[in-house]
């Protein structure tokens, strides 16, 4: 059975406002082009860009820790590498955050966003070759099972938004939760070829409405005591490369064949 993309979406800054795509061009040790490229530091992380590693996401100005990120509206230009920022209240932010003083002006914009909420000062952080700011080292594209999140919203009573799982690919016509058992297995996505890494393992995030910034579902609560885990989604590694569009198949794995 093949399902299809959906949806395809970056998100630049970590944490903040998902972009849709119509086509990525993915390939192996990469995830999706500009997705968490830059993040904030809320107070000192450890983070060097010169030599980076995985730092966790509660050193970031994240939606687990501060819901009203949410709030903020953020664009990637890719032509002129502008990145603009609205939110209620705020002036309109244009700056770019490949250079030092953009980073500078972008992290006094989201301090006057969060206000007290900020544990230290902010500093926005760039990532370097292939890393990425994600939430699992390994975790390079994040897929999610659409019928999954409608399975979930009927078992909760509420219409989840799909864009609480800030994923990256987001796929129609695959059986609910089939993708919880593909661990290993080899996938077709458009004309890429992909290995399913682990399920993703859900946080306070995705509680938090992607529109008003406000905690609202007890999401997480919802998935274990409805299924027994905190599941949402898988995380995939690219073995080939290819250009994934929107309407293009993604084959759902065939189970590994026992030893003869």
């Amino acid at each position: 059975m093949s399902g299809h993309v959906a949806a395809i979406f970056r998100h630049p800054v970590k944490g903040f406002t998902p972009e849709s795509r119509t086509h990525v061009d993915l390939a192996p040790g990469e995830g999706v082009p500009h997705d968490r490229t830059y993040a904030v530091e809320h107070g000192p992380s450890g983070f060097d860009p010169d030599a980076p590693t995985w730092v966790t996401k509660q050193k970031f100005t994240v939606l687990a820790a501060i819901p009203r990120v949410a709030c903020a509206r953020t664009k990637l230009d890719d032509a002129s590498g502008v990145m603009t920022a609205e939110a209620p209240g705020l002036p309109t932010f244009a700056g770019r955050l490949a250079e030092p003083a953009g980073r500078e002006a972008f992290a006094a914009w989201v301090t006057d966003l969060i206000g007290d909420e900020a544990r230290g000062p902010l500093k926005v952080v760039d990532a370097r070759g292939a890393f990425r700011f994600t939430d699992h080292p390994q975790g390079q594209v994040s897929v999610i099972n659409m019928a999954s999140v409608r399975d979930l919203s009927a078992k909760m009573g509420v219409e989840l938004d799909p864009l609480r799982f800030r994923g990256n690919l987001y796929v129609e016509g695959w059986p609910a939760w089939a993708e919880n058992d593909w661990t290993d297995r080899d996938l077709m996505v458009g004309w890429a070829r992909a290995r399913v890494f682990k399920p993703i393992v859900r946080c306070a995030a995705i509680e938090v409405d992607p529109t008003s910034g406000v905690r609202d579902q007890e999401v997480v609560k919802a998935l274990f005591d409805t299924y027994g885990h905190m599941h949402c989604g898988i995380y995939i590694q690219m073995t080939s490369a290819g250009r994934v569009g929107l309407g293009d198949a993604v084959t759902e794995p065939q189970k590994t064949r026992a030893p003869a």
